[in-house]
């Protein structure tokens, strides 16, 4: 009888190399009189997709940010938005437009004047006309600007990497013991695979010993039906196949390079070859250990999903 393991940690001091697609990092950074922020979300996707909201201060800047996440980012939804504070010396302050002021103050007193009105014209009837006085905002240096831009997002993109390797590695680790669960799966194929037809061979032999008083039987057919079941049930290649991809899987693990399209090519062709093996099996120990088996590929490749 076929016996399926627990998961066993293959990596208890190892560190893995690869990241999740999922993290966030928050950057800040100041420079004279403006205090920048920059936060960084990620989570799965397809290909690398960077999503930018900066206020309109910034729009300029844009393109720098994406090439600086892009750099760093190789796949994943990635959204990223900055904010800006102002010093209070730098905030933005009244100015009087003193041409706009008089030239309203010379056109009551003509009114007053042609209407013989009596009334004194105050400070309030002049400001309270529009454009008297104007809020400007206060200018930054755009050098200034970028370089705080800069230096925010590049702390944002230490602290969403350190998530997403310590996210990545916990990934890996699952991964890990459960490669280690089909290798000794595996194993028990490997060794039961042979028996089956052994088995189907002496099953059919004592039959037909047993049936050979009341029916004729040829030897010599009887040994090419045998050849043709060994043949059919024969799985050594998958076996083969299948260690080969699980080698090249875990040398995926210590990978400094995104390798996560890589390793679900490589599930699908895990996933290929177990198909085969069940296809061929006939007998029930064999066909439980390739149900185990594929269930064990469709955990790993749920977490596949998840590697950048």
């Amino acid at each position: 009888m076929l016996s399926f393991p627990e998961k066993e940690a293959f990596k208890e001091d190892g560190q893995f190399m690869i990241h999740s697609m999922t993290g966030y990092g928050k950057g800040e950074a100041r420079q004279d009189e403006i205090t920048v922020t920059v936060e960084i979300k990620t989570v799965n996707h397809r290909y690398a997709d960077i999503s930018v909201k900066l206020p309109r201060t910034f729009l300029s800047l844009e393109n720098g940010v994406r090439k600086q996440v892009g750099a760093i980012v190789g796949r994943g939804k990635v959204d990223v938005y900055v904010n800006y504070e102002l010093a209070s010396e730098a905030q933005a302050v009244p100015k009087l437009n003193s041409e706009l002021a008089m030239a309203y103050h010379r056109l009551f007193v003509e009114l007053a004047g042609d209407l013989k009105l009596q009334d004194q014209i105050s400070i309030n009837h002049i400001i309270n006309q529009r454009d008297v006085v104007q809020v400007e905002e206060a200018q930054i240096d755009e050098g200034t600007l970028e370089s705080c831009l800069q230096s925010a997002t590049a702390s944002a993109l230490e602290n969403l990497l350190a998530m997403r390797r310590a996210e990545g590695e916990e990934t890996c680790r699952d991964i890990d013991e459960r490669l280690n669960v089909t290798e000794i799966i595996l194993g028990q194929i490997e060794q039961r695979a042979p028996k089956v037809p052994v088995e189907w061979q002496e099953r059919l032999t004592e039959r037909l010993e047993r049936l050979q008083q009341n029916i004729e039987w040829d030897p010599q057919r009887v040994a090419q039906e045998i050849a043709v079941y060994t043949d059919r049930c024969d799985i050594s290649e998958e076996i083969t196949r299948f260690k080969s991809h699980l080698v090249q899987f875990r040398g995926m693990l210590d990978d400094k390079e995104p390798v996560g399209r890589r390793m679900d090519f490589l599930v699908q062709e895990l996933n290929r070859e177990v198909n085969t093996m069940g296809s061929k099996s006939n007998d029930a120990e064999l066909t439980k250990a390739v149900v185990t088996l594929k269930s064990e590929l469709e955990k790993i490749r749920e977490q596949v999903q998840n590697i950048e």
